[in-house]
Parts: structure tokens; sequence; C-alpha cells
């Protein structure tokens, strides 16, 4: 069995860059083929590894100007010569999953989501975008291109995993397709129960629109308790103009500071709706429970009344009332980090390998059944 990976583009760290990152500790060996890889910024974590680009690298300013590159994206995933390889595995929530394989190969997509801005949020991508008005105006027909492609390059792909049951209702609508769902790795023994004093609420992650932390920097500026906010992102300078002096943005944090936020954290807030989301797991992996719009995956990690609570509507004031009936004290630390140990990747490293290898063999054997 020889092994090739396919991540759509290396520029920036995710929750996708992490399951790349498990997949090629499963496969060491496996070259990992991507439209873009900004060494820069992604060498750190992938600078060890066999990292192959495709023909945009070599485009002058291509990794600050990749959205321009969008209609040439299909082509440049086509293009991977991938024929000394039998087993193909994706890690796609965009073009990876159009790679076209030799004969006797079978494709595997690990999907995170059927493309976002091609599907589910296409109005929204278009509305938010920062371009000229003439720009926005050419945007749709080239979309509707797009979407027939991604379309189409679902039909290649011979197995579907979906992060999760609500990515696999997503595959079932857009692409027609059945999936199977394996939930991505959480490194859940970076994180430990402590019993220091809980002071503060926590939000952290990307700073963009559709995660909805303005709802939370509204309700918390109200309300007036204490609020702190890892990570960076383009609506920073937004949130911090709206926030109140409780409110404390830390930027970007090393592990060891991320941890130690969510160990000492009453609650973490999770507003938005996620395909899976790693960090409200990350949050019970520390023993702390999670405040958490109902939608989304944070319905198939968070237990209610268990493991964190849930509201209803996308609102500032349900945030703050949910806040303000909040009791910390009812929940059981070591129960939520027992929970979250389903999602470790310890587990997901197992069940990845048993899946491939099972296709694999199941591929083999209808291959010498034909012959």
């Amino acid at each position: 069995m020889k092994v090739a990976l396919i991540h759509d583009h290396l520029t920036q760290s995710g929750g996708a860059e992490r399951v790349l990152e498990a997949m090629q500790d499963i496969w060491p060996k496996a070259p990992t083929y991507t439209l873009l890889y900004d060494k820069s910024v992604m060498g750190s974590v992938f600078g060890h590894r066999d990292i192959r680009t495709s023909f945009l690298q070599s485009i002058p300013g291509a990794l600050g100007r990749s959205r321009w590159l969008l209609p040439l994206m299909p082509t440049a995933t086509e293009a991977y010569d991938l024929t000394n390889f039998n087993v193909i595995i994706s890690s796609s929530s965009a073009f990876s999953k159009g790679i076209i394989p030799s004969n006797d190969a079978i494709h595997i997509c690990y999907c995170h989501t059927p493309t976002r801005y091609l599907w589910s949020d296409t109005h929204s991508y278009v509305e938010e975008l920062r371009v000229p008005k003439l720009v926005k105006k050419l945007l749709p027909p080239i979309l509707s291109n797009l979407r027939t492609w991604d379309r189409l390059a679902a039909d290649r792909v011979d197995f579907f995993i979906a992060n999760s049951e609500t990515v696999a209702r997503r595959i079932k609508q857009y692409y027609r397709r059945e999936s199977d769902v394996i939930h991505p790795p959480v490194e859940t023994d970076q994180f430990s129960v402590t019993s220091n004093p809980k002071e503060y609420y926590l939000i952290g992650g990307r700073l963009v629109p559709y995660k909805r932390y303005d709802l939370v920097i509204d309700a918390f500026t109200k309300l007036g308790i204490p609020l702190k906010v890892f990570g960076d992102g383009p609506i920073q300078g937004d949130l911090q103009r709206r926030a109140g002096k409780n409110i404390q943005f830390l930027g970007r944090v090393s592990n060891e500071e991320r941890t130690r936020l969510f160990q000492n954290a009453i609650a973490f807030l999770h507003p938005q709706e996620e395909d899976f989301g790693i960090t409200p797991v990350e949050s019970m992996a520390a023993g702390r429970p999670v405040i958490a719009y109902r939608k989304g995956g944070a319905t198939e990690t968070v237990i209610d009344r268990k493991t964190g609570v849930f509201f209803d509507n996308q609102t500032w004031e349900e945030v703050a009332n949910t806040v303000l009936h909040f009791d910390h004290t009812k929940f059981d630390p070591m129960e939520i980090r027992a929970h979250s140990q389903q999602f470790s990747t310890k587990i997901f490293h197992k069940k990845m390998n048993d899946y491939v290898q099972k296709k694999w063999e199941e591929h083999r054997r209808n291959v010498l059944g034909l012959l």
C-alpha cells in the first residue's frame, strides 16, 4: 500500500491542519500534495515533511493573493501526478477531493465540509468579501462554474469520511453521497484538571465573522463579568472597539498558555455553528464546561447539563441570560474530562488506520476477484 496525502493549502493553521498532522503521523512516508505552502507560517509544523506544491506556488505573489487564483485551483488540483500511489487520502474542505487517481487506486476523502463558499455560505461569502463592487458582480458566475466542478469532483471519491454527523448530512445534501463519521483528533493529553480558582470566562480561536464572537463581547460588556479572548483575525479591531474594560484580548498564545487559560476558566463559550469544533473539546479535556449554541458539531460533543449547557438563539441577550444563570459548581470536572477522551488523537489514529486498511483490503479482494 503506497499512500499519498492531499490537502487544500498550507497557509494558515486550523482544525484541518491538525487532521493533516495526525494523518502524517499515521503514514509518515506519505508525501503531502497541496496547492500552496507558506513555509514562513507553517514550516515549524510541516517543515520536516515531504510537501509537494502545485504550479500555483510559482506564481509571483500567490501566497498573498490566493483568492484571486480560485478559477485556477481545479486545474492545479487535477495536475497532481499520482500514478505511483494506490491509496490516496484527501483532507478536503474545498479542492483536494478533485484529484485524478490512477485506475487501480482508491481515493478516500476526509471531508471537513462541502466547500462552504460554494454551497452553504455562498451568499454571505460574497457579501462579506472586501473587494471592489465590480469584482463582486463578476464573482457569482465564477462560483457557479466552481460549484459544477466541485459536484463532479465529489463523484471521483470512492469513500467519504465526514468529520461529524453535521457534515455527513451536508455531504448527503450537496453531493448525494453516503459517508462514515470519524471525529477529528483533539490533543486531550495536553490538558488536565486543576483546582485553581475560576475567575473568568473564555472564548478564542480565529477572530472571523461567522464565529459570532461579537455576541459574547456585547453580552459581557453589558454584564461587566471578566472575559478573556485568545487568538487573532480580521475582526479583532472591531471586537476590541466594542469591548468593555472587563474584556482582555490576549492575541496569539503559546500552547502552554492556552492550556492554562482553559484550565482556569469558569467556562468556555462557543457561540458559533461549527462543522465539528475542536475548542469545546479542549475545554472539556481541561474539565471545564462549555456554553454552546445548540447547532452543528457542538451538539455531538457537548452533553447538556453534564459537560455544558446550550442556548438556542444567536443574540447577545440570550448569551447574557445563559451566563447569568450558569453555575459551574454543578458540573463534575473529572466527568467532563472523561467524556472528552473519546475525541483524542489516539482514538483518531486507530479509527483512521483501521478504516483505510479495511477499504484497501476490500479493494484488493475485489481486484483479485475480477482477475
